[in-house]
């Protein structure tokens, strides 16, 4: 039986959770989308040395578990003489390995343009760079935005990863309640509860952007 006491005795401190999952889901998905166009940039450069670095990024992180990128920051920063709090060092590792996938994802939409297209920019006296930037990347952005979405949707639920290192995230602040409380079921249930409210609405409004986008395609 949930206890609706549990919730109304400590909802600032659920409130507070919900704000800085929300704050590190934001946050990590600017930083992936910037970090993944540039590797995805990387992979079909023509300069094999940039195409092997972007393809060694996305197999790494792609490969290994993220509570081990995450961790990399919240112990790997400290042993270089930089200290950022919890909250950064679950963020930053949140960021680098969404961004393995959106990568992943903004490759796929540029190799959809059509090749034609490159070539008659590049004819035209644009640079490589100057043709990514002004002729592939802005069609191969609305062609991922979808992926990317579900990708975000994916970011929010893997932000609890924070509440492992004191990210003061959601599950952070649930781990608080159910010390103070020690009522599990009704704790984690609340927990649950919120991710819920925060991602269902991010799917319905991934499904419609993508119905939306095939329309006008």
């Amino acid at each position: 039986m949930i206890n609706i006491t549990v919730l109304i005795n400590y909802w600032d401190l659920y409130f507070e959770g919900i704000r800085n999952t929300i704050a590190a889901s934001l946050l990590a998905l600017a930083g992936s989308f910037a970090l993944g166009t540039l590797v995805a940039v990387m992979r079909i450069a023509p300069v094999r040395p940039l195409n092997w670095a972007g393809a060694a990024y996305v197999e790494f992180f792609r490969n290994i578990p993220l509570l081990l990128v995450v961790y990399s920051f919240y112990f790997g920063l400290p042993a270089l003489g930089i200290v950022p709090n919890e909250f950064i060092s679950g963020t930053l590792g949140l960021m680098v390995y969404t961004s393995a996938y959106i990568a992943e994802a903004i490759r796929a939409g540029i190799l959809s343009v059509p090749g034609g297209q490159t070539e008659a920019a590049r004819s035209s006296g644009l640079t490589y760079t100057q043709t990514m930037r002004y002729v592939v990347l802005p069609q191969a952005i609305k062609i991922v935005i979808p992926p990317i979405c579900n990708q975000f949707l994916n970011l929010v639920k893997n932000s609890s990863i924070l509440g492992v290192i004191a990210g003061l995230d959601l599950m952070y602040f649930g781990d608080l309640v159910n010390a103070e409380t020690y009522d599990t079921v009704s704790t984690y249930a609340f927990v649950a509860i919120f991710y819920l409210l925060l991602t269902i609405p991010l799917s319905f409004a991934s499904r419609a952007l993508e119905r939306r986008l095939a329309r006008s395609g």
